[in-house]
């Protein structure tokens, strides 16, 4: 039973705090904790690459065991986006050992440079304080629906976890992460209109 509220703490904790708390004490519930949140970016990544689902999987696990080693390496500021180059330069090798000197062609160019960028390109409000316009964040943020504003300021200012915000609004989990989902659509859209 004592588990489950250390879990649950592993599960509230920023990826910066997780990342910083794995290098000091190399704690690897930490380490879990924050691949874990972006799995099914690094899966479908390898799945992109591969074409192969029990390559991609075979290379999850690879990935997993190269974070133990690589991340001492790195100065990293955005979890997030160094583990997609990781994946991604992951995949490459691979394929290249694979193929021995071949030319891979991995479907339409066009469709895997959008997806990449996708995935790494950051939505401003998971931007560092001092990269992103804070007064148009701020009044964009205003101008959402109350629901979106107030699930996007518990998750984003008051960093509390889906179960906190479902408690404190009395809202279903779905109903939370659908707020915030929309919230954060309508966000990029107001901040685009102010460029």
């Amino acid at each position: 039973m004592q588990l489950i509220p250390f879990r649950k703490k592993k599960a509230e904790q920023s990826d910066e705090n997780l990342l910083a708390d794995f290098i000091e004490n190399r704690d690897m519930d930490s380490l879990g904790e924050l691949y874990g949140r972006y799995m099914h970016l690094v899966y479908g990544v390898c799945l992109k690459y591969f074409k192969d689902r029990e390559r991609s999987k075979d290379a999850f696990i690879q990935l997993f065991e190269k974070l133990v080693v690589e991340i001492d390496k790195h100065e990293i500021r955005n979890f997030k986006s160094w583990l997609f180059v990781v994946t991604r330069n992951h995949c490459l090798m691979e394929l290249r050992k694979s193929k021995q000197g071949k030319i891979v062609v991995l479907g339409d160019e066009n469709e895997l440079v959008g997806f990449m960028e996708n995935e790494v390109e950051l939505h401003p409000i998971d931007k560092e304080p001092d990269e992103r316009n804070e007064d148009a964040l701020k009044d964009c943020i205003e101008r959402l629906k109350k629901e979106q504003k107030d699930c996007i300021r518990s998750f984003y200012f008051e960093n509390k976890s889906y179960r906190e915000i479902c408690s404190e609004l009395n809202m279903e989990e779905k109903k939370v992460k659908s707020f915030i989902q929309n919230g954060k659509r309508n966000l990029k859209i107001c901040l685009e209109s102010k460029k």
